[in-house]
Parts: C-alpha cells; sequence; structure tokens
C-alpha cells in the first residue's frame, strides 16, 4: 500500500491491520527519531488483528513457561514494579478486602424487580426474627406493626460499680453508683448516674441514663476496654462508633448476599417416595412430639421448597438428632444423590458411620463408607474412587470431606455435627456448600453465630427438647479439686459396675493423673486417649472403653462430641475454668445416656482464681440441670460471653470499639433499613469518562509485546467484565511483561476508572476547572457510610454530595494525567466501602 509523504511526519498503516481504515493506528516519526515511533491509544475500542496474543483471565495461565514468551523478551530484563504501585496497591486491597466473600460467592446477576423481591423476602425473615425476641429488649413499631428499632439500652439499677457503660454520644466509662444529688436550678434532690471517664466524672439523671446508656461486656475473658473516653473530646469516640457501625454493616451485607445467594439457588423439590414410611416405621424408639416436628420441617424443606436447605436441628444429646439427619439422607438418596456427614473428630465419624451402617443394614443397594486417617493410603484411594464415580451413596469422615482431593458425584446433602468445633476455613468451606446443596446442622449446644441467625430469621431451626421418655437429668456436682472427692466419685461408679470419663483440658497432666489412680485403683484397667495419639492406638483404645474393657478412660475434650457408651455413666471434669459452656455442656452429656441415673463433677482449682465469667458459666450450667436444657443455655453463653464469636474472630476489635449492646443495636438498626444502603451498579459501557486523555506507546514496549492491538482489546474485555478479570489480566501482563511504561499505565489506569465507577453506579465523570464532578445513581445514605468507612481524609473531606453528584473542589486545577490520578485514588478510596453495600 502506498503512503503519501507531505512532511517529516508520516501516516502509515500498522503492520498487523487487517480491518478498514476506520480501525488504523497512528504512528509518528521524526527526523530527530526515525526508529523511535509511538503507538497512539486515544481509540482502543476498535483495535482488531490477525495475530494474537491473550493475556485475559479466560485464556492466559499465570504459570506460562519462559518458552512462550517473545523471543525480545528473553534477552531483556523485566522491569519490576515498584512497591509503592498504585495499581498493585489497589489489587491488594480489593484481594484482601473484598476477596474472602466474593472470591468464593459470584454476584447473582438480578435485575432491579427481582432484586426488590428477594430484599423483601429477606426483610419478611428478619421481622420473624425480631418478633421472636420482642419481649427480651425494647422495640418501637411501625404502623403496619413491623418493628423498626431495637435498644439494647439498660437498667441503670441492675449495675455493679466497677462496671463499664457506653453513653452514645460521649463514649466509654466506668460505672461509680447511683446518688442524689440537686441540680442548679432546683431545690429537689434526683437521682443520677454518676460515671468516669478518662477526664473527669459525669453525672447523668437516672430518667436520661435509660435511654443513653448501655453495657459495655466486651466478649471475652477480660472485660476492661482499652481506655476509656474523654468527656472533653468526644472526637476519638465519634471515629470508634463510626467504625464499628461500618463493621456492623459489613456483616449485614454478608449475611444478605449469602441469604439472596442461597434464595437465587434452585433444585428440583424431592419426590415423596413411598418407600420412606416403610423406612421410618423401622426405627426402634417411638419418636417425642419435638422429634416428630422436625421430621415434619425437613421434608418440607426437602419436598415442598425449591431453595436448598439450611436448617438448624438443636436436640440434647440422645433426644434423636441423628435420626432426623437419617431421614433425610434416604430422601436425598432415594433420588440418586449422595450424603456427606461431616464430624469434627474420627472418633465421633465412626459412630455416625455405625449407627447409620447399622440403619441401612436392610438396604443393600445403600451404600455406606468412612474416609479418615486411620485407612492405608490404598483404601483412601479406593474411597475417592468410589465417590467421584458415585459408587458410594453417604459418606461419613472428618473435615478431610471437604478437601479438594474429594469430588463429589451428585452431592445433595451436607449434615454437619457440631459445627462448633471445626475451625474457620472449614466453616467457610461448610459456607460456600449451603449456596448449592441441602444442609442440615446438628447441635446440642449451637454456638452464638448459629444460634443467633436461627433466631433473627436468616435460618430455619428445629428445637427439640422432649426427653426421651427413659432418659433420667444428670446430676452436677460442681466444686473445689480434692483427690478425696475424685476417688469418691470413681468408686461410686466402678462399684455399680460402671465406667468413668476424667477430662482434663491439655494433654500436659494426663500422665500425673494416670498416675494418681493407678496408685488409688491398681485392679483397674486405665487408659489415656488424646488426639495426638496414633490413629491405630486411639481406635483400638476408644473400642477397648466403648466394650466395656477399659474402666476408666483419661482424656483431653475428644471425647466432647457424640460418644454413646451406654454404661459410662460418671465423668470427672478438671480445670473447668478452662472449657466453655459448650464444652462443658457436651461433655456433660457424655454421661447419662442410659436409664441409670448419672453424674457430672466439675472441679475448679480455687474460686478465688476464676475470672466473673468463669464463675457465671459454672452457674449457669448447675442451673441447666433439666433434661433438654441446651438451647435456654446457649442463650445464657450469649448473655454471658455478649455475643462473642457470632461475626468471628476478626469481628471482636470492631465490637470492642463501642461495647456489644450498642453493637448490637446498629446491626438491627442496620438490619431494618437495608435497603438505604444498596449500590446499583451500571453497565460498564455505560460510563463515561469525559477527560481527553491519549496514551502513546514506546516502540521498545510495543517489540515486546509484539502484538499490542490484541493486548489492548483483552484489557478492555477484562474490564467489561468485572474488576476480578481486570485485576488478572493486569497481574498477568506485569507478570509475562514486567512493569508497564507509564503511558501505558495511564491507559490501564482509565480502565480501572471505568471499571470501579461502573460498580459505584458512577455514570460520568468529568471535570470543570478545579471542580471533578460524578454522576452517580447512589443514596445519600450510601454515601455518607462509603464516606464514614474511607481510610483517607484528604479525600473524605474533599467530597461532598449533592442532585445525584459526588463532587470534589480541588486546591488547584491538574493536569490531564494528574488529574486521572487523583480520580483513580478516589475511585479506590470509595470501592474499599463496597463490603458494606448491598450490591443489587
Amino acid at each position: 500500500m502506498a503512503t503519501t509523504v507531505k512532511s517529516p511526519t508520516v501516516m502509515l498503516f500498522h503492520k498487523y491491520a487487517s480491518s478498514p481504515p476506520s480501525t488504523l493506528f497512528t504512528f509518528f516519526l521524526t527526523p530527530n527519531s526515525l526508529f523511535k515511533h509511538s503507538l497512539s491509544l486515544s481509540s482502543s475500542n476498535a483495535l482488531y488483528s490477525t495475530r494474537t496474543i491473550s493475556i485475559s483471565s479466560a485464556s492466559a495461565s499465570a504459570s506460562a513457561s519462559t518458552t512462550e514468551l517473545p523471543r525480545r523478551l528473553r534477552r531483556q530484563k523485566l522491569r519490576e514494579v515498584p512497591e509503592d504501585d498504585a495499581i498493585s496497591t489497589l489489587n491488594e486491597r480489593i484481594h484482601r478486602e473484598h476477596g474472602k466473600r466474593e472470591a468464593t460467592r459470584k454476584p447473582s446477576n438480578m435485575d432491579r424487580e427481582e432484586a426488590n423481591k428477594y430484599i423483601q423476602l429477606v426483610k419478611e425473615q428478619q421481622q420473624r426474627g425480631l418478633n421472636k425476641l420482642k419481649g427480651e429488649r425494647q422495640t418501637k413499631h411501625s404502623a403496619d406493626g413491623n418493628i423498626t428499632s431495637f435498644s439494647y439500652t439498660l437498667d441503670p439499677y441492675t449495675l455493679q460499680p466497677g462496671d463499664y457503660v457506653v453513653h452514645k454520644k460521649v463514649g466509654i466509662g466506668r460505672f461509680v453508683g447511683i446518688k442524689y444529688d440537686t441540680p442548679k436550678d432546683s431545690n429537689v434532690s434526683i437521682e443520677y448516674v454518676f460515671i468516669e471517664y478518662a477526664d473527669g466524672m459525669a453525672k447523668l439523671p437516672v430518667k436520661q441514663s435509660a435511654r443513653f446508656l448501655y453495657r459495655y461486656n466486651l466478649p471475652n475473658e477480660n472485660k476492661k476496654p482499652q481506655a476509656l473516653s474523654k468527656l472533653r473530646d468526644t472526637s476519638s469516640w465519634e471515629k470508634r462508633r463510626v467504625k464499628g457501625k461500618v463493621a456492623v454493616q459489613k456483616m449485614v451485607v454478608d449475611l444478605m448476599e449469602l441469604y439472596l445467594h442461597r434464595l437465587k439457588q434452585r433444585r428440583p423439590p424431592y419426590t415423596r417416595n413411598p418407600a420412606m414410611d416403610d423406612f421410618a416405621s423401622h426405627f426402634p424408639y417411638e419418636p417425642t412430639p419435638d422429634q416428630k416436628q422436625a421430621f415434619i420441617d425437613v421434608e418440607k424443606d426437602l419436598m415442598e421448597k425449591e431453595n436448598p436447605m439450611d436448617r438448624l436441628i438443636c436436640g440434647d444429646v440422645g433426644f434423636g438428632k441423628t435420626e432426623v439427619a437419617i431421614r433425610a439422607m434416604f430422601c436425598v438418596v432415594l433420588a440418586g444423590k449422595q450424603a456427606m456427614v461431616l464430624a469434627p473428630t474420627i472418633v465421633l465419624a465412626k459412630q455416625h458411620f455405625n449407627v447409620i451402617s447399622e440403619r441401612f443394614s436392610e438396604y443393600p443397594n445403600i451404600k455406606v463408607g468412612l474416609l479418615s486417617r486411620f485407612q492405608t493410603k490404598s483404601e483412601k484411594e479406593e474411597h475417592l474412587h468410589m465417590i467421584k464415580h458415585g459408587h458410594l451413596d453417604i459418606i461419613v469422615g472428618t473435615h478431610s470431606l471437604l478437601g479438594s482431593r474429594v469430588v463429589y458425584n451428585n452431592l445433595g446433602l451436607l449434615v454437619v455435627d457440631e459445627e462448633q468445633r471445626f475451625g474457620v476455613k472449614q466453616k467457610e468451606r461448610i459456607a460456600s456448600f449451603k449456596t448449592s446443596v441441602d444442609v442440615l446442622t446438628l447441635s446440642a449446644t449451637p454456638i452464638p453465630r448459629t444460634l443467633y441467625l436461627a433466631l433473627t430469621g436468616f435460618r430455619d431451626a428445629s428445637l427439640i427438647s422432649t426427653p426421651p421418655p427413659e432418659r433420667v437429668p444428670i446430676k452436677t456436682h460442681l466444686s473445689a479439686f480434692s483427690e478425696e472427692k475424685v476417688t469418691s466419685a470413681i468408686k461410686y461408679e466402678l462399684d455399680r459396675g460402671g465406667q468413668v470419663f476424667y477430662v482434663l483440658p491439655r494433654i500436659k497432666g494426663l500422665e500425673e493423673v494416670m498416675e494418681f489412680l493407678e496408685k488409688e485403683f491398681p485392679d483397674i484397667d486405665i487408659a489415656i486417649a488424646h488426639g495426638k495419639l496414633h490413629s491405630r492406638q486411639l481406635e483400638e483404645t476408644m473400642e477397648k472403653f466403648s466394650g466395656g474393657e477399659i474402666k476408666i478412660l483419661i482424656s483431653t475434650n475428644i471425647v466432647e462430641s457424640g460418644l454413646d457408651i451406654q454404661n459410662a455413666n460418671t465423668i470427672i471434669v478438671q480445670d473447668v475454668q478452662h472449657f466453655g459452656v459448650a464444652q462443658l455442656y457436651q461433655l456433660r452429656g457424655r454421661v447419662g445416656r442410659a436409664d441409670m441415673e448419672a453424674h457430672a463433677h466439675l472441679f475448679y482449682p480455687d474460686k478465688s482464681l476464676l475470672s466473673n465469667q468463669a464463675r457465671e458459666r459454672l452457674v449457669a450450667l448447675e442451673e441447666c440441670g433439666d433434661l433438654g436444657q441446651g438451647f435456654h443455655l446457649a442463650e445464657r453463653d450469649m448473655a454471658i460471653r455478649g455475643f462473642g464469636n457470632i461475626f468471628g474472630e476478626q469481628q471482636t476489635g470492631d465490637v470492642g470499639n463501642v461495647g456489644i449492646d450498642l453493637f448490637f443495636e446498629m446491626l438491627f438498626e442496620s438490619l431494618s433499613k437495608v435497603e438505604e444502603h444498596r449500590v446499583i451498579a451500571v453497565p460498564y459501557q455505560s460510563v463515561q469518562l469525559d477527560m481527553n486523555i491519549n496514551s502513546h506507546l514506546p516502540s521498545e514496549y510495543i517489540n515486546y509485546l509484539e502484538n499490542p492491538m490484541e493486548v489492548i482489546n483483552e484489557a478492555e474485555k477484562a474490564a467489561e467484565k468485572d474488576i476480578w478479570n481486570l485485576m488478572q489480566f493486569t497481574e498477568n501482563l506485569r507478570r509475562m511483561y514486567g512493569k508497564e511504561p507509564y503511558s501505558m499505565e495511564i491507559l490501564l489506569k482509565k480502565l480501572y476508572v471505568k471499571r470501579m465507577a461502573a460498580d459505584l453506579g458512577i455514570t460520568r465523570i468529568y471535570a470543570a476547572g478545579k471542580m471533578v464532578g460524578m454522576e452517580t445513581n447512589m443514596t445519600t445514605n450510601a454515601f455518607k457510610l462509603i464516606t464514614d468507612s474511607m481510610e483517607s481524609d484528604i479525600h473524605r473531606n474533599s467530597l461532598a454530595f449533592e442532585d445525584g453528584q459526588i463532587k470534589a473542589e480541588l486546591l488547584l486545577e491538574l493536569p490531564r494525567e494528574q488529574l486521572l490520578n487523583w480520580i483513580f485514588q478516589c475511585l479506590a478510596e470509595l470501592y474499599a466501602s463496597l463490603p458494606a453495600l448491598i450490591k443489587y
């Protein structure tokens, strides 16, 4: 093709161009730099090429070998990305702050009408939960009867001197007492609440205190806050309060999105099979009324609803939770799907396997398997093969069932026993199952998070509190430790032909107890069990104890969950102050499984060494001695620990900022106003960036890329998909070609700006002199929440919201590229707040 030379500047087609003239690139060649040409990137949307070099997340591998890289690149040293690089910093921040939720849960493609319908469903669930709790706290109702706020303010007369309290406007102080005092403008004495702060004493009329004061109640053993607030400077308290509010909002959004995602999922309801009635008739016991209701609840979940089941079955030890799960398994397996039973310990998994195998013994076509560390490598491989190809219908095991090597053929049901015993990573993996398969959670004492979600309507719960007719309550004895009491308790049980559990909090100390008991009972078989024993040795020990050969088992809390040994009716727990209420309740439940009266002896070293919370826990355990008290005990435990682990360990610091009662008042307020904190994303292509910035790639980088047009097209496509594809594109590009030149960085920043703007509901970004404007669909409340949670004071203080626009007044008019950098940083700050917003 001919070219026409009109001046020292030459116009020509790029060597890769195979498209019409509208897709031409312009190269600028000058006499001074005839070979140092540059590529104009002002119209990157319409670039095509016959050759390809794919960097997109869909087609580029992060581990591309060096043989796939251009030859020129292999001869050059890659430029390293500096530590303070703005794009890398943003990528890391998004991975850190958004990744946990969004990397495992792809956003649902909901239209606005659908989203409104689902949010209304969630609000109805919340109202049902709030109605369950409305008798326990002060509530306010709207005209339609719905609860609009949920007050956690306290009665000042219940406070003890030294208790820490929170004033909504001032902050954290220490309660001194209630005394009469005379106001300056009156002769009548009234009662005041006196509160000590870091810089002085404050007094508040008792009548007002009921509206403004909250218990601090930090959820751990040490109730003391880091510092008292200042009366004369409330700015630091305001920052803490805002931080707590943002933390609440993030958790509400997390719950909402999980719940909305589950509602979005569909699976055909299971059909009722006549074989189910025959299977139920083989249950050897008469079901209790509560157990019958649990059967009905689960049947409705499976056969009448199209959403995956997420039900908590809360029942005391031995009250029949397992049978509820077994009937659900039967229903699922009849439909050709698999069921997984997840237990916290291999000992409990083995027991579940035995019970389930026996229950399905009359159905030879239903195959039950156990995956455990007790198996040889070849046995494990065989089981993994059978699970993958659908030759096992019910798989029982520990957290190894959640591993990447376990591939299910057609998983339909997950049964989780004692969820509180699993670690954070396992709980996150369990949560990921809940959006796609039916889930039953079994627990005698639910963790506070589980119980709380059940109470507030995010989860369905069935409570089995009716004991079987033959069960006798366990007698609980709480006292200071003495060798005489221990010997007496063991002798009593052995004399009536029974067996004894002896539990300590740590492995250290087991041998010492063993030596003591061998001296006291030289003719009795005694053994030790803990999690660090060789698997075969542990299995043999538990089998011998279960069979009655071993009379006294000294162990850690490995025996806490689910063990069913009918002849063991005395348990001794030493150093109870190191156990939580749920653990103690479960340990106590190891005995009393038969019709014989059982005894639980709880020993502490010296009451003077116990914290207030430890003493309260023990009193709660004694008071809940009746059968079926596990659910109520969990409520007591939540009150004692201040709902300590409801949102996981990472939120404990946020709770500590404002105190637990104010934190939860914020929670219910956030639940009731969730639609006000909503951002509706806009299509990427609809975002207008009214800034005329043209980048020019240097020739050396063009030669490195070999096919720059395709690379730029891939970048645009990645940005159009979502932020994760754009991040992965950028990271892969840098991995293959090193740090891009400044002109390419500008291009990438333009793509990031448009992508972040689209996700934030921003349709247009423009600049007029020193003013930057962003047109958006977000509400005033959403903007306020975003700015409250921004880390950068510079950007937060420069932003204002009016007439559907976010505006910023800069100190001076910036050059275009510097202005783009400022907008990039500003949007990065705004984007970091997205986890606190509903994005439908």
